[in-house]
């Protein structure tokens, strides 16, 4: 058992920097070098000396690659092709930026002053932006040119109109789930115009969103100018950009292939790194990736396979830990956080055992780990051994632990709001688990799930089980997930702090079911809660996490009476005792 770590080492992971979490991903890293190249050569084409893009020479008409005259050739003109094709591209880009630029301004305006006003305002905006959104956004743009007449700025107009729907309707997504929260009531109470709170509340927080939805639209937009271009309604002769050069070449494929072949090229690698660094910002940018990390997740918790320990001997418990260590690994960086801090713990038959620390001491993680479902990534075990009987599981395949998940070893989540699925009956989620471990009749699974419902103290069993989640208080929907984790009879129990969100008396009542569980069934229980008083109600045994670190164990009598560590003192500290208002918490140095 080691000490306490350090105060000065760093516990929670810290986020990578934006450019480094963009650079790990590879295709982003790609697609950001080949549009800044594009683009750089697009800006440096004025200092390059290269011959005038609408110079006319009949007598070097379609000259081929490589020629003396003209690197790339000429077209039907005799016109330099390397040196159209980069003035095009400028223009391209310009075009795309300026079109770009002018849907999210515009989109993102009716997006933020339809949430956040509702109502009547946002009925008539929202029926507008359908109106042009039933109409095939092509069709329309080549209506909105047909209208105004050809030419690169008519294009650019409908090409920014057709695409504001697009920004309108997914700015508005994102506010309408802001302007309900507190902050935003907050801002109202200090006295705040709306024009106030609209710029300085609501845009900051979805400006990440018009940043990622611009990032991603900007290829789509250059391409979409090409395609009117193309068809002789963008860029009128003799201004060229992609797409004319492409129209341009349409009727010589045959004779000079290149004239079509190296414009497709260059607007193909244009869109599609455009849209690799796009999605690569949209993966930096999201909130939701906190970690940084910008893998496919794993159906089962990373091993790093090379110091892993070899089981031990045999031993009377149903389940050994020896050294277990986690790792929080960060994208780009060779360092990981240590979450998880050469754990030993066994677990015997039939017995409780209480795991206790405060929020972030690697709790959870240490729970999800046993089951092999702790994320990955982040979460990644770099040393130590888990051993159910005589396997040693990190060393097993991923069907062995779907295999031992539920049947050998269940757990209840802290929340069982989000973790039961919304949309099937809760009787229905149950039999899902009594199918997958313990098949056999369908009669035979409906009465077994009535059972388990009935087991674990709710009435009414029929109606229950029809239930959907969202039916069922807080407590209900706790017992609902212990009757999950008893459906398929499993050796072991985690129960991942179930009480937190539960009132007091329904509190009482899941601990004693946990009790009776234990003593009728033999259950072995794992039970995680920073609560002091939950753990001497249920566990014969103890161990204090602090820091990834099991600094303190042994039975729960003795820990309650004579802690040998400060942190435990701490903890004891924090639970109140009726009649003595004075005991309060203090911070031990």
């Amino acid at each position: 058992m080691k000490g306490p770590v350090s105060p000065s080492e760093p516990m929670l992971p810290i986020r990578p920097k934006l450019w480094s979490r963009w650079a790990s991903n590879r295709l982003a890293l790609t697609g950001g070098f080949v549009t800044l190249f594009i683009m750089a050569a697009a800006a440096l084409t004025p200092l390059l000396g290269l011959p005038d893009p609408n110079a006319i020479h009949p007598a070097a008409r379609l000259l081929p690659i490589f020629s003396r005259q003209a690197i790339l050739g000429t077209d039907q003109l005799g016109r330099d092709l390397l040196s159209r094709l980069l003035w095009g591209s400028g223009l391209s880009l310009c075009v795309g930026m300026a079109a770009t630029l002018s849907a999210c301004v515009i989109g993102s305006a009716i997006g933020l002053i339809a949430a956040y006003t509702g109502g009547f305002v946002d009925s008539i905006l929202m029926r507008l932006i359908d109106m042009i959104m039933a109409f095939p956004y092509l069709l329309l743009a080549l209506a909105i040119v047909a209208v105004l007449g050809p030419g690169l700025f008519n294009a650019l107009l409908a090409i920014g109109i057709v695409n504001i729907p697009f920004f309108a309707r997914t700015i508005r997504g994102v506010a309408l789930s802001l302007v309900e929260r507190p902050f935003m009531a907050a801002a109202g109470l200090s006295g705040a115009s709306h024009v106030r709170i609209v710029l300085r509340e609501l845009l900051p927080n979805v400006l990440p969103v018009i940043i990622v939805t611009m990032s991603t639209t900007l290829g789509w937009m250059i391409l979409e100018t090409a395609g009117l271009s193309f068809l002789g309604l963008g860029a009128q002769p003799p201004q060229a950009d992609l797409g004319s050069l492409l129209g341009d070449a349409r009727q010589l494929v045959l004779l000079a292939p290149h004239l079509a072949l190296v414009p497709g090229l260059l607007i193909m690698s244009l869109v599609v790194g455009i849209n690799l660094a796009g999605d690569g910002l949209r993966d930096v940018l999201d909130p939701r990736l906190q970690g940084g990390l910008l893998e496919t997740p794993s159906p089962n918790t990373r091993v790093e396979r090379a110091p892993l320990l070899e089981a031990g001997p045999s031993s009377p418990s149903i389940m050994s830990v020896r050294g277990l260590t986690v790792q929080h690994r960060l994208a780009g960086d060779g360092l990981g956080r240590t979450i998880v801090d050469h754990v030993d713990l066994d677990i015997a038959p039939g017995k409780a055992i209480g795991l206790v620390g405060e929020s972030g001491s690697g709790k959870s993680v240490l729970a999800l780990t046993l089951l092999g479902l702790a994320p990955s990534p982040p979460m990644q075990i770099v040393d130590g051994s888990i051993t159910l009987g005589t396997q040693n599981l990190l060393a097993q395949s991923l069907k062995s632990w779907q295999d031992l998940r539920g049947r050998r070893v269940a757990i209840v989540f802290q929340d069982p709001l989000t973790t039961l699925n919304p949309l099937m009956p809760v009787g229905a989620q149950i039999a899902e688990v009594i199918a997958r471990h313990l098949p056999g009749p369908r009669s035979e699974r409906q009465s077994g799930v009535l059972a388990l419902i009935d087991r674990v103290g709710l009435p009414n069993p029929e109606a229950t089980a029809r239930a959907y989640p969202h039916q069922l208080s807080g407590g209900q929907r706790q017992r609902i997930g212990i009757a999950m984790a008893l459906a398929a009879q499993p050796d072991i129990l985690i129960a991942d702090e179930p009480t937190t969100a539960l009132d007091v008396s329904t509190k009482v009542k899941i601990l004693d079911l946990l009790s009776e569980l234990r003593h009728d069934q033999g259950l072995s229980i794992i039970l995680i809660s920073h609560d002091f008083s939950v753990i001497q109600r249920v566990c014969d045994h103890v161990l204090i996490m602090y820091r990834g670190q099991i600094v303190e164990e042994g039975p729960t009598s003795e820990i309650m009476v004579t802690p040998t560590h400060p942190y435990t003192q701490q903890l004891l500290d924090a639970v109140p005792v009726l009649g003595r208002p004075e005991k309060l918490f203090t911070t031990q140095g």
